[in-house]
């Protein structure tokens, strides 16, 4: 008998092992040569495991397990017949059920006959009492009647205290489940508590003025997407704005090396993007070399992939900065946590139409709150807000300091 052994491939660099999240097919089953057969979880991404032949798999993994690379996780019998799909169906026989009696039909009757009903006024309330109930809130059932046959009086409703409790026990669900995080979401959490622990973390504010991107996507976008293919989103004006800060202030695009600090030529900005598994942080290499049509295009790629389960854990890796967006969710002002080894990461937020004074005079204006969580061992105050004060007039006046004037040219239209 020719076996398959079927082996953990790595996922990446530096990964050593995953964990079995879900089996896509049962042991005995048979498989298609790259049919996925499972989902592996790693401390980065959620891949799938196709079959690498045809046959009957054997499972040698439990769905939950924690594998190393290269370990055995199923056997692919490469001799087994794909099985012929079944056409035949079994015939229901329905067994003949005997005639009744007479006497055995008056014997049903009897016992289907309800039993005497009880008075109208078994435990129900009286009028009164109804109303009392009723204007407490008090579930009448809740409440044990003194009266004849159990009668709720008027009485026993005023003395009747709401047993909130009781209600909720009786009315709510008490239904608990416990989920087993997956290995992603662990090593998420990990990460996220070292951060905290291990960094001189701090959050600077600012709010920029959109009025201007609003303008010009307004004035662009149906001759931006027929052009290319692709919408004008807000993500590529806030990408220029970064890497065009990030060059003027370096040591907001560096990272801590034990003691030495590392100052990065290039500005490889994560992006943080919302998927089935959970959020993840796709990678844009070289970003301060790419146009408006560039940043969206490759967000737009990213992003679908994420969302389909595609990404690979090389596009999700290598980052010297990162943009979050808690808009899109509706958060209005928040501390986004530092995505280490990165230095620094950018929010942004809900867009509101707010009272600003504006030469002297209020005005309504698209407003947004942006934050910069920041590694105080490495960027100082200066940097920081620095840094958060070019990207605001970057956002305020896009025209002059990201299309250098000229905006179907920077457009690409």
């Amino acid at each position: 008998m020719s076996v398959l052994e079927m082996k953990v491939p790595s996922p990446g660099e530096s990964i050593t092992e995953v964990e079995i999240a879900t089996w896509l097919v049962k042991d005995g089953d048979y498989v298609e040569k790259d049919q996925p057969i499972a989902e592996v979880d790693s401390d980065k991404a959620t891949l799938e495991l196709p079959a690498e032949q045809s046959g009957v798999i054997t499972l040698k993994a439990e769905e939950g397990e924690v594998v190393q690379v290269g370990q055995v996780v199923c056997l692919i019998d490469l001799d087994a017949q794909k099985p012929a799909a079944s056409t035949a169906s079994e015939a229901k026989v329905t067994p003949p059920v005997a005639e009744k009696t007479s006497a055995e039909k008056q014997e049903a009757v009897k016992k289907e006959e309800p039993a005497q009903s009880a008075s109208y006024a078994t435990g129900s309330p009286s009028p009164a009492a109804k109303k009392v109930l009723d204007e407490k809130g008090i579930d009448s059932a809740q409440v044990k009647g003194s009266g004849r046959d159990g009668r709720i009086t008027k009485e026993d409703a005023v003395k009747a205290q709401p047993s909130f409790g009781a209600t909720a026990a009786a009315n709510g669900s008490r239904a608990m489940s416990t989920t087993k995080l997956s290995m992603l979401r662990r090593k998420l959490a990990s990460r996220l508590v070292s951060v905290k622990n291990e960094t001189a973390m701090l959050t600077t504010f600012n709010e920029v003025d959109m009025s201007e991107i609003f303008r010009i996507r307004k004035q662009y976008k149906e001759e931006f997407s027929a052009k290319h293919g692709i919408g004008l989103g807000f993500m590529s004006f806030f990408t220029k704005a970064v890497t065009r800060a990030l060059q003027m202030y370096p040591d907001v695009n560096a990272s801590i090396d034990g003691d030495f600090k590392v100052n990065y030529e290039f500005c490889d900005i994560s992006v943080a993007v919302s998927g089935p598994k959970g959020l993840m942080v796709p990678v844009l290499r070289n970003a301060e070399t790419m146009s408006f049509r560039g940043v969206e295009a490759s967000i737009k790629q990213l992003a679908d992939k994420v969302r389909e389960g595609d990404i690979s854990v090389d596009e999700m890796t290598g980052g010297t900065f990162t943009i979050t967006n808690g808009g899109v969710f509706g958060s209005m002002l928040s501390t986004p946590i530092i995505n280490p080894p990165q230095s620094a990461i950018l929010g942004m937020h809900n867009i509101i139409q707010r009272p600003v004074a504006v030469d002297g005079q209020v005005v309504i204006r698209p407003m947004m709150y942006v934050a910069l969580s920041y590694d105080h061992r490495i960027i100082d105050g200066r940097e920081s807000v620095g840094f958060l004060v070019a990207v605001k007039e970057a956002i305020d006046n896009p025209v002059e300091f990201l299309m250098a004037g000229d905006e179907r040219k920077a457009l690409e239209l």
